[in-house]
């Protein structure tokens, strides 16, 4: 009895093998879901590239190259004309399909209206530009800081002007404030009835006695500084006025209706002559020295050159942001400097006689204001984001010479002395600060008392002239004499 319970207990442990050795295989079979595993989902991914691991772009792998690679061990000697040949074409052809080690394609370009804020941050902090020796010295500090309360921080007007007679005018807000650089003396020349109509534009005369005024409500005053009262207002925009610009007794007026009206402030008809060419707001104008062509930037990104009687544009220069900053050269005819916003961030120079540009350099900033010294060797431009530093240029090189820092926001408008050697700077922080930036001007000789200092040297000339024709006179002493003067002086000998 005790065999059949042993065979018993043998095949009851038999069985118990059996049932964990078919578990294990049911364990061991790869588990069926609807759902693909991760590595099956990278492989369908790498099929649709069409590549692998080593290779993730195999339709731009040059195959013959790898052909020929493997032929023979000859294929890769340098002096293998034929696999030079190929590996050049595959690696130095500029544009082709065929590459090797291209991991993937190019990004797409982006947009041109795309901006970057931090492209223009990391360009602003990198020196892009050489940096040129000093052989003068320029302060890096204000000569004068003095509080603009109430400034307007827009790039599209224009409110300062220093005029001939160094007098610096601001206008802040509804008001406008004159300062007398002679003797420091502040006065507010007038105030709009209106809060919310604020001074858009000014710009002074050349004689330095008249100021015309911009403002919101669409209209062009002129006053009279030394009286203190306005003269005249001529209305003819539809929008405010953000720039202005003289030409003897013609002034110039650009709108946010994008249209220039030429005045004639001596005649009752004031308005002569109207540009249109710009599609939209007005916010730089600027007469040529010689008073014979008109350059107007505006926000659409143009800046044109207009004859006095022309109906369109001459030239038009295309930009990538809006043109604020226009300043000609003074000692080179037809050649005008231009500064755009944040998308474009640089000074370009152009010949405005034939149409080109000469010159442009990247300020890695926005472009507000351009001003050039007296002889045109130098040329300083305000900036904004992100230094709001005022920059002096060495022309036509470009190099930079120095970088005046100070303001805490963008530097909007600058204004220079009569004598060419202050640069005044107005900035969003709400303050005036006043830059010793370029040499005075040599003085010119007088012409009068040259011209008397070479009349008296042309006669001390002429006096020598007739003594040395004079004839030499000779006086003979009489034969007593000549004994007399013997006998008191006897000779001398040689040897004495």
């Amino acid at each position: 009895q005790k065999q059949p319970a042993k065979t018993t207990n043998r095949q009851l442990a038999m069985a118990h093998y059996s049932d964990i050795s078919e578990l294990d295989e049911i364990l061991s079979m790869p588990v069926k879901s609807s759902l693909p595993t991760r590595w099956e989902r990278k492989q369908r991914e790498r099929s649709k590239r069409d590549g692998c691991r080593f290779i993730p772009n195999r339709s731009q792998v040059n195959k013959n190259l790898m052909a020929l690679d493997r032929e023979n061990c000859e294929n890769r000697n340098p002096e293998n004309q034929k696999f030079n040949s190929i590996v050049a074409q595959t690696l130095l052809k500029s544009g082709g399909e065929s590459k090797i080690l291209s991991y993937r394609n190019k990004a797409p370009k982006p947009s041109e209206a795309h901006h970057s804020k931090l492209r223009v941050l990391y360009a602003a902090n990198r020196e892009t530009v050489r940096v040129r020796k000093q052989f003068r010295h320029i302060n890096s500090t204000p000569e004068r800081i003095l509080d603009a309360p109430d400034l307007v921080d827009d790039y599209y007007i224009n409110v300062l002007s220093w005029s001939s007679r160094n007098m610096l005018a601001v206008g802040l807000g509804p008001c406008i404030y004159l300062w007398d650089a002679s003797t420091g003396s502040i006065n507010m020349l007038c105030e709009t009835e209106d809060d919310e109509d604020i001074i858009t534009s000014i710009k002074f005369m050349n004689d330095g006695n008249f100021l015309a005024v911009g403002t919101t409500t669409k209209d062009v005053q002129i006053w009279d500084v030394n009286q203190a009262k306005q003269v005249r207002s001529m209305k003819g925009h539809s929008a405010r006025v953000g720039s202005l610009a003289w030409n003897n007794h013609i002034l110039s007026s650009g709108s946010r209706d994008s249209t220039i009206f030429n005045h004639d402030v001596r005649v009752a008809n004031h308005r002569i002559h109207t540009y249109r060419g710009h599609q939209q707001e007005i916010c730089g104008l600027t007469w040529s020295p010689d008073g014979t062509q008109l350059a107007s930037g505006g926000n659409d990104n143009m800046c044109n050159i207009w004859d006095l009687t022309s109906s369109s544009a001459v030239h038009t220069f295309h930009h990538s942001a809006a043109v604020k900053a226009l300043a000609w050269c003074p000692t080179q005819r037809s050649l005008l400097a231009t500064g755009a916003g944040t998308a474009d961030r640089h000074i370009r120079f152009f010949n405005t006689t034939g149409g080109r540009m000469v010159n442009s350099v990247d300020t890695d900033s926005q472009v507000c204001s351009i001003q050039w010294n007296h002889n045109g060797k130098e040329l300083v431009s305000a900036h904004g984001f992100s230094k709001n530093q005022l920059s002096v240029w060495n022309y036509p090189n470009m190099t930079k010479i120095a970088d005046l820092t100070g303001h805490t926001s963008r530097v909007l408008h600058t204004a220079q002395s009569p004598d060419g050697t202050m640069v005044c700077s107005a900035a969003a922080d709400e303050t005036l600060r006043f830059w010793k930036v370029f040499e005075a001007a040599p003085q010119k000789k007088d012409v009068r008392n040259a011209c008397d200092l070479k009349k008296i040297n042309h006669a001390k000339h002429s006096l020598k002239l007739e003594r040395r024709q004079q004839p030499k006179i000779s006086l003979q002493l009489p034969k007593c004499a000549r004994m007399r003067r013997h006998l008191i002086m006897p000779k001398r000998n040689k040897d004495e």
